[in-house]
């Protein structure tokens, strides 16, 4: 599906809604060499004078290695009644077990010098900026259920990244 450049900031978009309930993908890497993982953590907004995006990602997954190796990553939203099991799928099961995005049928699409897919009605070009591990020991005591979320200790990075293109499917 060819893509058009729009404007990020003409987006009509509820981040709480596009990455709470209906989840994104996460995909570093180039056309030869990519990553994706599902994701429904995240925001969208403004800093340092530009609109930007966070992620979150375990030390555990693969998608990470992808992440730190590059300079830019994509965030894509598709859409949830047609892509649920895709993208619940694409969650659970590593990249360095099976190749899940053939296995999920998705078509890699190169752009900007990284990665999105032909089924993503929008695609945000993201170049990282700031990268931060959110350990144990940064979380104000009482707030945060770590025994519910990191049970196992495997915490996140934080990304922080300009939001570079935003694409969407015409």
């Amino acid at each position: 599906m060819p893509l058009k450049e729009v404007d990020v900031k003409s987006l009509n978009i509820n981040p709480f809604t596009a990455i709470g309930d209906d989840w994104m993908l996460v995909t570093a890497g180039d056309q030869d060499s990519h990553n994706t993982m599902t994701a429904s953590w995240g925001g969208l907004g403004e800093l340092w004078g530009a609109p930007v995006a966070t992620c979150y990602i375990r030390q555990s997954r693969y998608t990470k290695e992808f992440v730190d190796a590059s300079q830019t990553f994509t965030l894509s939203f598709l859409d949830p009644a047609r892509y649920r099991r895709e993208l619940g799928y694409l969650g659970r099961v590593s990249g360095r077990d099976e190749d899940k995005i053939a296995a999920c049928g998705l078509t890699p699409v190169a752009v900007d010098g990284t990665t999105t897919f032909a089924e993503a009605g929008l695609t945000l070009v993201c170049r990282k900026a700031y990268a931060t591990y959110l350990g144990p020991e940064g979380f104000v005591p009482g707030v945060v259920d770590q025994e519910r979320w990191y049970a196992d200790g495997d915490y996140h990075t934080m990304y922080v990244a300009y939001i570079e293109h935003a694409y969407v499917a015409q």
